[in-house]
């Protein structure tokens, strides 16, 4: 598929500078590695020496950037040049999805799925389970299993190998990846008097809001009662497991290999680095900011705070102590030899 440098333009809100603007672009780059027919884009300066040379048809570039010298491309100018190709990104994507239509077989899908199958793509071997509902323009790849009652929203896309067990429901341009489990069973478990464990039967759904995106291999449970939520513009990374009856605040974004416990709540646009660990039942505030492989014990109540180490502590002072956790060794010489000092007297 081709379209023109001041197609791409038009579509980013932005404006054709040099260059030929009805250049065709196929395809997209690398601005070091790109040739005629690709457009790449400069956000980071450390690439700007790249921009002289590139072979590129086109650079989305932001309106700050001023060249040292002759570019020897079509330049985008947008407001913000990392966002406008992001921008780009997603409307690519969008139409290669778009392609995707029909039902492949061998693929089961229950009499009573409510689907509009004319804008919907289902994969070879995939399970569509009683009472299903799916929106206009949904993609199910491959090896796909949805469970009975699962509500889905318009423009979503479940890659290969995904898992929506019973009852769940996701809004509108949710994005699960390979591999992803939504509605598994919580960990719920009653000690007995004999030390053996009873299952708590988990009768609760999983609700994921519109504009959720779900790496691969993430796990999000069910609630015992009531619904885990991931409220509007969660972002997970792969590899992360999110407990039952969790509430994940709207914007906020989990790095890969973080653990969230039972029944707690992560606040609006919080940003949770990799290897972090949240206890079950507290609270997190709006904006929090996690460092990897932390560890919360605590809930957080001041909305804002950057937090880091295990336990969780403000960052300064964790930046504080481990200044002086690095001179212990020297500390430990400096106490001895004042001890023998003091015993010699």
């Amino acid at each position: 598929m081709e379209i023109t440098v001041q197609q791409i333009a038009m579509l980013l809100q932005g404006e054709v500078v040099g260059g030929d603007a009805n250049a065709k672009v196929s395809t997209i780059a690398k601005i070091q590695e790109g040739e005629q027919g690709a457009i790449s884009f400069l956000a980071n300066m450390k690439y700007e020496e790249f921009i002289y040379s590139t072979k590129v048809s086109a650079v989305i570039v932001s309106k700050s950037f001023e060249p040292k010298q002759e570019v020897p491309c079509a330049m985008i100018v947008v407001e913000d040049a990392y966002a406008g190709f992001t921008d780009l990104l997603t409307e690519y994507q969008r139409m290669l999805s778009l392609a995707k239509v029909g039902i492949e077989q061998p693929a089961f899908i229950d009499e009573s799925v409510d689907m509009d199958k004319a804008t919907a793509y289902v994969g070879a071997f995939t399970y569509i389970s009683r009472g299903v509902k799916i929106g206009k323009n949904v993609k199910i790849h491959p090896q796909v299993f949805i469970g009975e009652g699962v509500e889905i929203g318009d423009n979503c896309v479940l890659y290969a190998g995904v898992k929506i067990c019973h009852g769940s429901k996701l809004g509108n341009n949710c994005t699960l990846q390979a591999g992803a489990v939504i509605g598994s069973d919580g960990f719920g478990f009653a000690p007995q008097k004999d030390g053996t464990y009873k299952t708590i039967p988990q009768i609760g759904n999983v609700i994921l809001e519109d504009n959720v995106d779900v790496g691969a291999n993430t796990v999000v449970d069910r609630a015992t009662m009531g619904s885990t939520i991931l409220k509007k513009g969660v972002k997970l990374d792969n590899l992360i497991q999110i407990a039952h009856n969790v509430v994940v605040g709207a914007n906020t974004v989990i790095a890969s290999q973080t653990g969230v416990s039972g029944s707690s709540e992560i606040g609006e646009n919080c940003m949770i680095g990799g290897q972090v660990g949240v206890s079950g039942h507290i609270k997190i505030a709006d904006r929090t900011m996690v460092a990897a492989q932390s560890g919360l014990a605590q809930g957080l109540e001041k909305p804002g705070t950057r937090i880091m180490g295990s336990p969780a502590i403000p960052s300064i002072e964790h930046l504080k102590s481990f200044a002086v956790y690095r001179k212990l060794p020297e500390l430990q010489r400096i106490v001895r030899d004042l001890e023998k000092k003091v015993l010699s007297l």
